[in-house]
């Protein structure tokens, strides 16, 4: 499996806090159905927010496939099949363990395409190297290709969660451009 190395990125002043962005989810839903895929989502720190965002959309069953709220390690174990040995290894905030609930979001599913997420929203749970605003993305296609990546966003836990959703529906649409 092609995992990309993960790393941190910088933040800009458009980082926190974006407000929805139907064109985002628009954009998404053209990209998803030209390519025949199916979006799945596998949420902690967003409760479903990014599932929420993507039915929004009138006609959104012909592109998003499912989506788990997976908020505590024992759904993340039970619904998605992450190892707790993994979570209790590196964290449910981490690399891995977002890695692993992307990759179980495509075994659990039909879709083509997986994002997950998993952090610290605040505006408690946060520690010296998991501060609040700490939030592991990763997205996982069939093809076997997998990457993650970390950020830490300033903010509220509001600014945190949608920030997040925000980024994981932008980087979707990064990895489903037509080949």
């Amino acid at each position: 499996m092609g995992v990309s190395p993960s790393h941190d990125v910088p933040m800009s002043p458009f980082d926190a806090a974006p407000p929805p962005n139907p064109s985002l989810v628009s954009d998404l839903a053209r990209r998803l159905t030209d390519r025949a895929w199916r979006l799945a989502t596998a949420e902690s720190c967003t409760g479903g927010l990014i599932a929420a965002q993507c039915t929004e959309l009138s006609g959104s069953s012909a592109w998003f496939e499912r989506g788990f709220v997976t908020y505590s390690n024992e759904a993340k174990t039970e619904m998605l099949g992450v190892d707790a040995a993994l979570i209790a290894q590196h964290g449910a905030v981490s690399q891995a363990v977002a890695l692993a609930m992307a990759q179980g979001a495509l075994k659990h599913s039909r879709a083509d395409v997986a994002v997950a997420v998993t952090g610290v929203a605040g505006p408690t749970g946060g520690s010296p190297d998991k501060p609040v605003g700490t939030v592991w993305l990763a997205w996982a296609m069939r093809s076997g290709v997998a990457h993650a990546e970390r950020r830490v966003w300033p903010g509220d836990r509001a600014a945190v969660r949608a920030a997040t959703v925000q980024n994981a529906l932008a980087g979707v649409l990064a990895r489903s451009v037509p080949l």
